[in-house]
Formats: C-alpha cells, structure tokens, sequence
C-alpha cells in the first residue's frame, strides 16, 4: 500500500491542520477527468497571491481597477504609481487626469502608462458617488476590447471591485454584490485574465471556492436542489 501524499516536511501537514487556521477558504477543484484543456479561457481566481508583490515583480502587462475624480491616494493605482520605481505619476496627477476624462453620465476607461505595466482604470460618471454592477459591464466591455487590439497589454490582471472605500461599487439593490456576480460580468464582458480577491473574502470561512470561473456545473445543480 502507497504512503499517503504530503505537503509540508517533517510535522508540518499535522501542525497546519485547516482547525487551526483562522482565516481560510477551502479550494476545490473544478476540472473533469478529461485531460484536454478547456477550449474557452477562464478567468484565474488569485487566492493567496499579493497583488502588487506580482504588479512589482513583472508578471502582468496591464491592471484593471477602478479611479475616480476625487481621491486616489488610497486606491491601488495610488499604490502602484508609488511603489512602481519608473512611474510618472503619483496620486495627485492619476487624480488630475481623471478630472479631464470623467464624463457626467457614461463611465470611462482611463489609460495610465507607468512603465512596467499599463494601468486601465475604470472611471465613473461624475453624477454617481460609486459604481454600479452596469457601469462595470460597460467599462469591461471596453477593457477587453482594448486588451484585444493590443495583445501587448497581455498577460493582465483585475481587482475584485469588492472591498472598496472610494471607488465602492453597487448593484441595483444598492448594495455591494456578490464575487460570482462580478466575475460574470467580467467573463461575460470578455475578459479573461486573472482576478484577483479582495482581502476580506478569507473572512468568509468556512466557505468553499474554486480557482476558476465559470464554476463547474455541479454547482448550479445543487442550487436548484440537484446533487
């Protein structure tokens, strides 16, 4: 008979018992037996990664986030713009840019250069005080499409959109949505890069996740009281 597999060295599987972990999300898996890849890519759910350690570390060519026309210090393009060693900008003039650009009704996708990657900030209209789940499937209408006809902006990661303090988005109830809602609109929008969670979501314990969406169809069969 085999040895079970392992993870850690020496004691480390029993000492990382998921018991004792307070913050955690249980992953499973949500490919078939079959070994021939999936013809139509999915968007890759980042857990556990850093952000802006992978942003830093050149793995992306372009970031999806949303900006606004007021403050962006405590946005992630604020942070990228100041831990980027190459980047022109700073949170003032990611602001003062997007003062020119915001448009009273319709959502915006502001394009920022800063070297190492190429932020693609989605703005919105200056007559809402947050974004909505609508405005989102616009501008990632746009990101795509932009991804598409500069395949150099590839490989490119999202943000949630979930999480946020200034740049807040709403769904129709006025309230923030769920994460499988924003990965549809994202997937549906034609995008199919990687997105990354917002930090908050391991306080969802002990919910299970997959790594990627679409979700397999097993689980709209247990929603609709199937097995």
């Amino acid at each position: 008979m085999s040895e079970p597999m392992r993870i850690y060295e020496g004691e480390g599987d029993q000492l990382l018992d998921d018991s004792r972990v307070a913050q955690k999300i249980i992953l499973l898996p949500d490919t078939t037996e079959t070994k021939l890849p999936e013809s139509q890519p999915k968007l890759r759910i980042m857990w556990g990664q850093h952000l802006l350690e992978d942003i830093l570390a050149g793995r992306y060519r372009s970031l999806v986030c949303g900006v606004n026309a007021q403050d962006n210090r405590r946005g992630i393009i604020g942070q990228v713009a100041a831990l980027l060693p190459t980047s022109q900008w700073d949170h003032s003039g990611i602001t003062a840019h997007c003062q020119r650009l915001v448009q009273e009704s319709h959502v915006s996708v502001v394009k920022f250069d800063m070297d190492a990657v190429e932020v693609l900030g989605i703005l919105r209209p200056a007559s809402r005080a947050w974004l909505t789940t609508e405005d989102l499937a616009v501008g990632f209408k746009m990101v795509a499409e932009m991804i598409r006809r500069r395949p150099q902006r590839w490989p490119t990661a999202s943000v949630s959109f979930l999480g946020g303090q200034v740049n807040r988005l709403h769904n129709s109830h006025d309230l923030e949505p769920s994460f499988e809602a924003v990965l549809r609109i994202m997937y549906e929008a034609g995008y199919a890069g990687d997105v990354y969670p917002a930090p908050a979501m391991w306080e969802c314990a002990p919910t299970t996740m997959f790594a990627r969406f679409p979700f397999p169809a097993s689980l709209e069969a247990m929603r609709s009281g199937g097995f």
